[in-house]
Formats: structure tokens, sequence, C-alpha cells
């Protein structure tokens, strides 16, 4: 068994990964099954990196705020973006991923490869995730009147559903919408409120307007432009999605806000894909094809992550390579058990390694492995069932405390 599983490892470089795929696809994505590990995010960067320069791709897109992340990419692109590179990392993600040395890392190599190139060669960054925390979600003051503000720019006034007082007026106070209490007390939100309702309205009027003018505005305006105004548009209406419902008091309401998180991804991702090669990269959950699944306030919460929706809309185009790992004893993730992928995988002298999957599988049909029950909740294991799901398994065996 271990000599059949040998010859399924190869070393973690950007030619192995796009040996195990049948063509380069347009959007490569590489999961974590937990966050907030340098150890991990350095493997992205060194993968991403060789995948740029030899595979030609254009976007690298994480799961941080789309719209704090427009001031990442105008800082990678351009040297500007509001500020200082300390300024960009506080500013330009969400869930505290800019005080990570290896983001840190990632952001001013970003910015060192397009340092002389012209504007069409260069290397952008994307946030996909929308502007949403475990706590809550953001206001939908700052992508509604971004998107209003455009149109107001660009079109006669006469067009636009109400004046830029008037919308802010109906948000109103950003508190109420940002209140952390809603996350668990679905009483607290004003997703279903008179307010809401109309917000709602209100933004699908300006999402429609801007593309019953696009051919206009695509003439008048630039392409990036076009590309931004779009981006708000999705996270105003994905944000009173959001809110409307954590606002919901069924039993199925947190499974209900997970779709609606990665529906938002989803369609971030599909955004970027248009434009040319992406590379992005989330937790495992958010980009594999099967359903995922988590257990939350002890209830069973399950929906269809970013990873599945991309890929039935762009086939073979989207390829997810998956990663597994051996221990995170700082965690009180041991040695894997030896009847486990992991602890297959484990057993091997390989510090880490690119798995070709389907081998793998087909190694494992005589005895498949049981599931890996992990310890700490921050830590998802890799479920067997889904490895023939998966184009590849980057497998780490000890992740240090760096």
């Amino acid at each position: 068994m271990a000599n059949d599983i040998k010859h399924t490892l190869h070393s973690v470089e950007a030619s192995a990964v796009m040996g195990l795929l049948p063509a380069r696809p347009r959007l490569l994505a590489l999961g974590e099954p937990t966050h907030g590990e340098d150890a991990l995010l350095r493997l992205r960067n060194e993968l991403f990196r060789e995948l740029v320069e030899k595979e030609g791709y254009h976007t690298i897109a994480i799961e941080t705020d789309c719209m704090r992340g427009l001031a990442v990419d105008e800082y990678v692109t351009s040297g500007t973006g509001g500020g200082t590179l300390d300024d960009v990392m506080e500013r330009g993600f969400s869930h505290d991923w800019g005080a990570h040395a290896a983001n840190r890392e990632l952001v001013c190599w970003m910015r060192e490869y397009n340092d002389g190139r012209p504007a069409a060669e260069r290397l952008h960054f994307a946030g996909f995730d929308g502007p949403l925390e475990f706590t809550g979600a953001a206001s939908p003051r700052q992508a509604l009147t971004a998107l209003h503000g455009y149109l107001a720019a660009h079109v006669d006034a006469g067009l636009l559903p109400c004046t830029a007082e008037t919308l802010d007026a109906v948000t109103g106070a950003d508190e109420r919408w940002t209140d952390p209490a809603a996350m668990t007390d679905p009483a607290r939100s004003v997703g279903r409120s008179a307010q809401a309702r109309e917000l709602r309205s209100l933004a699908d009027d300006l999402t429609a307007l801007l593309e019953t003018q696009a051919p206009h505005l695509c003439a008048t305006t630039s392409p990036d432009d076009v590309d931004r105004a779009r981006l708000y548009g999705r996270t105003a209406t994905g944000l009173l999605r959001y809110h409307h419902g954590m606002a919901d008091t069924s039993p199925s309401r947190m499974s209900r806000l997970g779709a609606l998180r990665d529906l938002m991804m989803a369609g971030n991702l599909l955004a970027l894909a248009e434009r040319g090669p992406v590379l992005a990269h989330a937790h495992n959950a958010h980009l594999q094809r099967e359903k995922s699944t988590v257990r939350m306030w002890e209830e069973r919460v399950e929906w269809w992550g970013a990873g599945a929706l991309v890929s039935g809309r762009l086939g073979a185009d989207y390829a997810f390579v998956a990663t597994a790992l051996g221990t995170i004893r700082h965690r009180g993730v041991d040695v894997p058990p030896p009847d486990t992928v992991e602890g297959l995988l484990y057993a091997l002298a390989e510090d880490r390694c690119v798995v070709d999957v389907q081998r793998l599988a087909a190694a494992l049909t005589t005895a498949p492995p049981a599931p890996r029950v992990s310890p700490w909740f921050g830590y998802a294991p890799l479920d067997p069932a889904h490895l023939a799901g998966s184009d590849g398994l980057v497998f780490v065996k000890d992740v240090p405390l760096v």
C-alpha cells in the first residue's frame, strides 16, 4: 500500500500541479483546511508565484472583503492605494488577514513584480469574500453610495431612482446594520424592516440601470471602472440579501446565510475569471465541489459553496486543489490515525508534497480510509469521500508555530 501511494506523490511545484490537469484552467483554486497558519500561506505564496511566472495567471484572489481589496489592488498595481504598505495591510484586509506576515509578503512580492511593467501586464489582487465577518455583516452604505456616485457621474440624472441624499437617509445609521447581536438574535437584525425593503428595491433599480446603460458606460469609462461598478452592485445586493437572511427565525437560518455568503464569493470569482486567468485561495469548504458542512451552535449547517457554484458554470475551466495536513501541535492536532488519508500520507517521508488524487483514490479502493476527527474546531480534516471531487491535493506533514 505504501509503495502504491508513494507513486502518487510529487514535489510542491507549479509544474506538478499543472501536470495533474488536462489544460490550464481559467480559475485555479487552492484550498486550506485551517486559517491563520503562516506556513500554509507561505506555501500558497510559493505556488502562486510560480504559477504567475510560468503559467501566465493575471489575478490572485483570496478570502477577504472584496471592497477592502480594492485598496490592495491599487497598491500592488500602482504603488498607491491611499497610504503606506502598513496602511494598506490594515485597511485592505478583513478577518485580520492583514496582520499575517505571509500576506504582507504576498503584497510586497506583487508590488515588486508589477514595478516597471506596462499596465496590461500587471498582476492584480482581489478579495472575493463579501464584507462579512463571523460576527455580522457590513452596512450596505459604502457599496450603494459608490454605485450611485458612478452612475450619477455618467448617466442622465433623470434615470436615477433616487438622489444621493435619499439613499443616505434610507440607509440610516450604520450601527443598526452592523449590530453584532444580530448574528445570534434575528430580532436584532434590520434585514426585514421597511427600510431594508426600500433599500433592496433601490439597489435593484441601480444595478438594472448599470446594465441597461452598459453600452454607453463601456464606451465612455474604462473597463476597470465598469467592473468596479458591477462589484459595487453585486456587493450591495448581496449584503441586503444577507441581512434579510440574518432576520430569519427558521431552523435553516445558518445554512441560508452560509449559502448567501458563498453566492457572493462565486459571483466575484466568476467576474474575475471573465477578465483573465485567476488563482484563488480560501478554506477548502468554500472551494470544494461537494456540499460544505459544519457544526455551529450544536446544529449541522450545510450549503453549496462557491467552488460548487463556480464549477457548475465553468466546467473544466475550474480546478480545485485541496490542502490536507498531518499535525498542528500548537493547536492540539497531533499525528493522524494510520487508517486515515492524512495518516497514510504522514507515514511517508515527504514533509510536503503534491498528490495525484485520482491515483491515490484508486490505490485506496480495496481499503477505504476512515474519516479523521479533529480535536480542534479550527481545523477541518479531509473527508476521504471528497478525494474524487478534487483535481489535486497538497499535503503538509507538520505545520510549525512560526
